[in-house]
């Protein structure tokens, strides 16, 4: 979203709840995090940013941080609020907003609370979707799914020690190395260490099961089908104790309803709310690609030992950010000593080439660069299509030092300045017919 929607707060006794108001749309749909949330932040990463604004697309959103987590109040770690409190601050916070009823969408921990909400409040609550849910977080006889008491507290424990380098593959198995970091950076601005771990405690003592039959509002379930942290045997249990629930299996393995096929889950809950789902055209736009590798960074980290190889590389990798800020690019993929990054003009990306070219010889490192401008399709992931697998192949061709462009790059800066050097005809992997390419000359 180009504007981030306005911060305010409601008050819930003496505590202060964090909230935000997105979209203009005919129903109110109220979104409860699992575990922890900043709603500030959630505009940062660009998996939840969307799925948010998709949300948005047909409802006026309402989001909120639960006490104790992102820029509501802190609660002490030894005393954490219980699903009753959290009721009480989704209510103010319904109140502060002006909304008498509105549709309750609730993920992992989330889920609990819109549960209870709903089936305390059925008068408040036009709606009930979940997604990744679970009953109760600790193993018994007719639970099976649940961990036992002494994992349970392994993994608090684990998650308390372990808060600053915060491993979310259990959450996100699909997602690469750095939307992992990205999504670890989130959670860390969200909560403390003791409180993460604290409200993992808390949820080890939630047990919603007498509370599903009592549930008279339409109600949705959703989930994964490889979902690694809620089995979705849980999904169903839950569903089928819950009067005229819906049970929905999705594919995928991701927790984060954010992560994967995020478009699944947001169509079903849009025809569960509106009763259709919106046509999504697959969305293509004109942009630039530019991949930058590094030339010999095997070589040269065995000569520099591992020690000194992990701070050049380090301090590269910070030089690229610097670039792309600069000229605006759009980094989707920093991996290794490799860079993927989209532009909405072809000059800034052979500046940004050039730019992370001379940071890199000042490390004394090589780099090479292509750069090709096309038309992708825009996804959950980031940027997909030929035009993508072109600018690869244009950056594989050139030498150390070098940005290569395609013809339509060069023709497309006519008037920038930049100069170019006819390289010839280039047959690229997988890319059909012959492509004449061109070096750029000290931008």
């Amino acid at each position: 979203m180009d504007q981030r929607p306005k911060t305010q707060y409601a008050q819930s006794e003496d505590v202060h709840i964090a909230y935000q108001v997105v979209g203009d749309g005919p129903l109110d749909l109220l979104y409860v995090p699992g575990w922890v949330s900043n709603v500030e932040e959630s505009w940062e990463e660009p998996l939840l940013a969307r799925f948010l604004g998709r949300l948005a697309s047909f409802s006026r959103l309402i989001l909120f941080d639960k006490r104790g987590t992102g820029l509501s109040d802190p609660v002490p770690h030894d005393d954490l609020p219980s699903l009753e409190q959290r009721m009480d601050d989704v209510r103010a916070v319904m109140d502060a907003v002006g909304s008498q009823q509105a549709a309750v969408f609730g993920w992992s921990e989330g889920g609990s609370l819109a549960v209870l909400f709903a089936a305390t409040y059925p008068h408040r609550t036009r709606a009930l979707i979940t997604c990744g849910i679970f009953a109760k977080r600790v193993w018994s006889p007719d639970y099976p799914w649940a961990p036992r008491p002494d994992e349970r507290d392994a993994e608090i424990e684990r998650v308390r020690l372990e808060w600053a380098q915060l491993d979310v593959s259990r959450l996100a198995p699909s997602a690469d190395e750095e939307t992992r970091r990205r999504l670890a950076a989130y959670f860390r601005r969200s909560a403390s260490p003791g409180t993460a771990a604290g409200l993992l405690r808390m949820n080890t003592h939630i047990d919603i099961r007498e509370v599903l039959p009592v549930l008279r509002v339409p109600t949705l379930v959703l989930h994964r089908a490889g979902d690694l942290d809620s089995s979705p045997d849980e999904g169903r249990y839950i569903a089928e104790r819950i009067p005229g629930a819906r049970f929905v299996l999705l594919p995928g393995a991701d927790h984060l309803p954010y992560v994967g096929n995020a478009d699944a889950i947001i169509d079903e809950v849009e025809e569960f709310l509106t009763g259709a789902r919106a046509a999504h055209d697959p969305d293509r736009v004109l942009t630039t690609v530019l991949f930058v590798d590094l030339v010999g960074s095997t070589s040269l980290a065995a000569a520099l030992g591992d020690r000194r190889w992990r701070q050049v590389l380090t301090d590269y990798r910070a030089a690229m950010r610097r670039a792309l800020e600069r000229w605006r690019g759009d980094h989707l993929r920093i991996e290794g000593d490799g860079l993927l990054a989209t532009f909405d003009g072809p000059a800034r990306a052979v500046r940004c080439a050039a730019a992370i070219r001379d940071a890199a010889h000042a490390l004394g490192l090589e780099t090479r660069a292509g750069v090709h401008t096309g038309e992708v399709e825009l996804v959950e992931a980031g940027v997909e299509g030929i035009a993508v697998h072109l600018g690869a192949r244009v950056s594989a061709v050139a030498a150390p030092g070098e940005i290569l462009t395609s013809g339509t790059v060069r023709d497309l800066v006519s008037g920038s300045g930049l100069r170019f050097e006819e390289r010839g005809a280039h047959s690229l992997k997988g890319i059909p017919g012959e492509w004449t390419l061109y070096a750029v000359m000290d931008p």
